[in-house]
């Protein structure tokens, strides 16, 4: 009799061997293939797939579809069959085609797993199927993106691959909006061909984004758009639906939008039968919004397949209330930007918004996961809305949780560490990936987690050298460099900065001239004298190296980024977190200055600006450091998404290297309230205020009258506390909104800083 293998671990039970296994798949499956093909690349071990069992196998794993299983669609099984002395048989039976890769896919990610090692614990017995059917990610083929355009066929084969793995099935691509580059190594219509092919292959949907960015009444434009569509379908292989964004880009009314889309529909049809055609309520409020909700109740089209709602859509829930159950709504969440976007990070440290920005390598399993689960029930599940693989983590907790909502944060971190950095590392990894989301919490300067983040990822990288051309290690190893480096230059800097103030507040003393060459001295040596230089050449080497990689473009000049902004982290690293700048171009407006005593004027505001004297205090509003008196929410509470308890914006001008005072290029659109406690009753105070646009305190739900104002960015408003406010020592502001939320986002009133000024 032949035994059948088993070893034991301390920290797994028991497991089996599956060293030596074969691949039982009858049915010649793409999951058989994808099992075969990842455990080689993982383990080197070659399992043969045979179509039946060689005589002398004692370990197999079967592959089956079970057609008329009472497992729902996608939904799949995965046991082990000890019954035969002489064979263990791990079993995965998927209900369809589809959901025998994923049942492949739970296997990778509970695999024990390394060097021509391959374990599946003993005890393994999954009947599982999803609880959301439309588990997406966009994955746009355009030059905007940091890393896709650079992508070859392979490499989008095989990230597709691993999407479903996790438990993906549609993936969305771009066609039209921008051009193309020279990182492409195909053309845009023959990257969508091969997009096509290889979802039909993975038995994932193939959507299409495709906007309408001119007047639709323009009738030659979209004579023009119906025939670049009707090339569009008859040259690709396989589309499963199209997605119309009502905005962002394009501006057009529903009444033309919506018989516009008809039309698509129709020659939609002719090509592809099963395709469908949906729209996104994006910057439809207000009558829009009302518009579409009576079109779809009076005259309920079938050609319409549903409703998307992504950013600056009206709210989900009134979205279901008001929309027709016969058409679902498909998410479409931003899960890829940091700051100006639907999920800002809240309270975001003002160093890292300078230096990261806003398409950062960015892990944040805690804010993704309630994201998801806050506004999962409204919808039938989500494509998400993502710029490049800066995002990976955050893709594979959404869908994680469109499979099981109800999934621990933790093990799903740890499933994905396993698959990608192997079983080893992979609680450490988890818990490291954690630990990127902790490190943006609060302020930069107090947080000390950093530094410890850095160590374990360095530990990490010491112990795994057989990782680092793992592109998802390298983006661990990124983020962990650079985080510890912008804290210690923000320490470094933020002390030089205060000392050159010290310099400033002695000019009558030392004289204009001398007291802004000293200071300037001082705050160059950000430059010729640099903390924790072996950092940045860490972070140079791994911008380099994710490029080679995965195509990462951290530069627009090094590696071909369109812009700064889209994840150009290498151009921002240098860039200074005080007010190095500002201070620069002051001082050369002061020294042409005619009059010593206005020079010593204007140098003595500036010494002073944050450290206004005993009894008066300065907040920064967009600033979490330096912002004390602002009550704020936390968590989801402090989204943008919900305007009755903001969060920090920043301004992204001059491709983010603006020279303006550092606190100007960060705000709030509105606190909630501003606290100060133990004033002194007796004493006279001023409001300050910087900000831009039309800025109104609120006191006992009276205006304050301003006796100094200026809607110019870093000019002074200055206003009279009422004594009776302020006659138990405590005092609250809130501010009357100007009622700009119709504009653009880039148009509204925004508060940079206050003082509180005792007289």
């Amino acid at each position: 009799m032949t035994t059948v293998a088993t070893v034991t671990s301390a920290d797994s039970g028991q497991l089996i061997d599956l060293k030596n296994a074969v691949i039982l798949d009858r049915q010649s499956t793409v999951a058989g293939q994808v099992l075969s093909e990842e455990v080689k690349s993982r383990t080197g071990l070659k399992w043969s797939t045979v179509a039946t069992v060689p005589d002398g196998a004692t370990v197999v794993v079967e592959l089956a579809i079970e057609d008329g299983s009472d497992v729902p669609l996608e939904g799949y099984r995965i046991g082990i069959d000890s019954s035969d002395q002489n064979r263990v048989t791990v079993q995965i039976s998927g209900a369809d085609r589809q959901g025998l890769l994923f049942g492949v896919g739970n296997l990778l990610r509970v695999l024990v797993w390394g060097a021509g090692v391959a374990n599946v614990p003993a005890d393994l017995d999954v009947t599982t199927s999803p609880a959301y059917p439309v588990r997406g990610h966009q994955l746009g083929y355009r030059p905007t993106a940091n890393s896709y355009d650079a992508w070859s066929p392979e490499q989008y084969d095989q990230y597709i691959r691993e999407l479903a793995l996790l438990g993906g099935n549609a993936i969305e691509n771009i066609l039209y909006q921008d051009g193309e580059n020279e990182l492409m190594k195909l053309t845009r219509s023959e990257m969508n061909q091969h997009m096509s092919q290889v979802c039909a292959r993975y038995g994932m949907a193939y959507w299409i984004w495709t906007p309408v960015e001119f007047d639709l009444n323009d009738s030659d434009r979209r004579a023009d758009l119906l025939v670049r569509h009707e090339k569009l379908y008859r040259e690709t292989p396989n589309i499963d639906a199209l997605m119309f964004p009502g905005a962002d880009p394009g501006s057009n009314h529903p009444d033309m939008m919506l018989p516009f889309l008809e039309e698509i529909a129709e020659l939609l049809a002719q090509y592809h039968p099963n395709g469908q055609v949906w729209m996104s309520m994006q910057g439809f409020h207000g009558e829009k919004g009302e518009y579409v909700y009576d079109y779809l109740k009076e005259h309920n089209p079938d050609w319409l397949a549903g409703i998307v709602a992504g950013p600056q859509s009206p709210p989900m829930q009134e979205m279901r209330q008001n929309i027709p159950e016969k058409y679902p709504i498909r998410r479409y969440p931003d899960i890829t930007h940091n700051v100006r976007c639907q999920y800002p990070v809240a309270w975001w440290d003002l160093a890292l918004n300078l230096t990261l920005g806003r398409e950062a390598p960015n892990p944040r399993p805690l804010d993704q996961h309630q994201i998801h689960n806050r506004f999962a029930k409204y919808s039938n599940g989500f494509i998400t809305y993502s710029d490049g693989i800066h995002d990976d983590v955050n893709k594979a907790i959404w869908t994680r949780l469109g499979w099981d909502p109800d999934a621990d944060l933790r093990e799903i971190l740890i499933e994905y560490a396993s698959l990608f950095f192997g079983p080893t590392v992979a609680e450490r990894a988890a818990d490291g990936l954690r630990a990127f989301e902790q490190n943006w919490e609060g302020s930069l300067a107090d947080n000390g987690g950093v530094d410890a983040t850095l160590a374990l990822w360095q530990q990490l990288e010491n112990e795994s050298p057989q990782l680092s051309n793992n592109w998802r290690w390298q983006l661990c190893l990124l983020r962990a460099n650079y985080d510890a480096y912008t804290r210690h230059r923000l320490l470094y800097e933020q002390k030089l900065e205060d000392a050159a103030n010290v310099i400033l507040a002695r000019a009558a003393e030392l004289g204009p001239a001398k007291a802004m060459d000293d200071a300037l001295s001082l705050l160059s040596k950000a430059e010729t004298d640099l903390r924790k230089p072996e950092l940045r050449q860490r972070i140079e080497e791994l911008c380099v190296a994710l490029f080679d990689s995965i195509g990462l473009q951290s530069s627009v000049e090094r590696f071909g980024a369109s812009g700064v902004e889209r994840g150009a982290v290498l151009d921002l690293v240098d860039r200074p977190i005080n007010n190095r700048w500002w201070l620069e171009d002051q001082f050369a407006a002061i020294r042409s200055m005619g009059s010593e005593d206005a020079k010593l004027e204007r140098l003595a505001t500036i010494a002073s600006w944050e450290h206004p004297g005993e009894g008066s205090t300065y907040d920064d509003l967009g600033n979490v450091a330096k912002s004390q008196h602002v009550l704020r929410g936390g968590g989801l509470e402090g989204r943008s998404n919900l305007p009755d308890r903001p969060t920090i914006g920043f301004m992204w001008w001059d491709d983010g290297k603006s020279r303006l005072r550092v606190s100007w290029l960060s705000n709030m659109h509105w606190p909630t309230r501003m606290r100060y406690e133990n004033l002194d009753p007796g004493a006279d105070y001023i409001l300050r205020m910087t900000g831009t646009g039309e800025l109104f305190p609120i006191i006992d739900g009276k205006r304050l009258e301003p006796t100094i104002y200026s809607t110019e960015i870093g000019e002074f408003r200055e206003y009279t506390l009422p004594k009776p406010a302020y006659a138990d020592g405590d005092i609250e502001f809130t501010w009357d909104d100007p009622d700009d939320m119709r504009l653009n986002w880039r148009q509204w009133s925004y508060i940079h800083e206050v003082w509180l000024l005792k007289r």
